[in-house]
């Protein structure tokens, strides 16, 4: 992305057509707006077709995991285990 920040600098200097830079500009906003777009469409994909992403897994099977030492499950399945 620098290089084309570099681009606008030097069209800038060379006194460029106004379109022309103006273009430029809307050619790097464009760009770095898809980048972000491109970074988020997994989650907001998931989340409109009712899929939980891996972050909201992760919280899932941890919670379950606490709930099940908290409730004594794990200990009685040791316990059962070492019989």
């Amino acid at each position: 992305m620098p290089e084309i920040t570099n681009d606008l600098m030097d069209m800038i200097i060379a006194d460029d057509s106004p379109s022309n830079v103006s273009d430029k500009i809307k050619d790097i906003l464009f760009a770095k707006s898809a980048e972000k777009i491109d970074a988020v469409k997994p989650e907001i994909a998931g989340k409109a077709f009712g899929q939980e992403t891996d972050s909201e897994a992760e919280v899932q099977d941890a919670v379950a995991a606490n709930a099940a030492h908290i409730s004594g499950e794990v200990a009685a399945e040791k316990a059962s285990a070492d019989q």
